[in-house]
């Protein structure tokens, strides 16, 4: 059997960050997901809103990094789940089990300009990277008849 599922759209709100009674975490979010196709009378796009939830280290990677608004590619799987409101009424639901969240966009929280500034050189044990100096680049010539091919 395959259960898998992918969708891309932006978080209607925080993320949820909670811990069950062993410490495990778990991050509830909802992201809303353009249709491919039709329009309402308006000429809008039809617009789901996904619940999601992410145990664990996945979890705790969307509470940290993902806020209202951001784009996200979310990876998992389908899953109903049956529940009892408050009033003793079966009820069903329906949410994506995330595996994955990646982000769907390179902005950086606070920026509205959508420019990305690049990282700083990666750091492994102690010893950065340096980095690489421009005199490393020469201009080819047009010469192609020294090419072996």
């Amino acid at each position: 059997m395959l259960n898998h599922i992918v969708i891309m759209g932006r978080l209607t709100r925080d993320p949820e960050l909670r811990r069950t009674g062993t410490g495990v975490a778990v991050a509830s979010f909802t992201v809303a997901v353009d249709r491919d196709f039709g329009k309402n009378e308006n000429g809008e796009k039809e617009t789901d809103f996904i619940d999601c939830v992410a145990w664990r280290q996945t979890g705790e990677f969307v509470s940290k990094y993902f806020t209202k608004g951001r784009m996200a590619v979310v990876s998992g799987r389908l899953q109903i789940r049956s529940w009892t409101d408050k009033d003793g009424n079966k009820r069903r639901t329906a949410e994506v089990v995330a595996d994955n969240v990646y982000f769907g966009d390179s902005k950086r929280d606070g920026e509205s300009t959508g420019s990305y500034a690049a990282p700083a050189a990666p750091s492994f044990g102690g010893y950065s990277a340096p980095a690489a100096p421009a005199s490393d680049f020469a201009m080819l010539s047009d010469d192609d008849a020294q090419l072996p091919f």
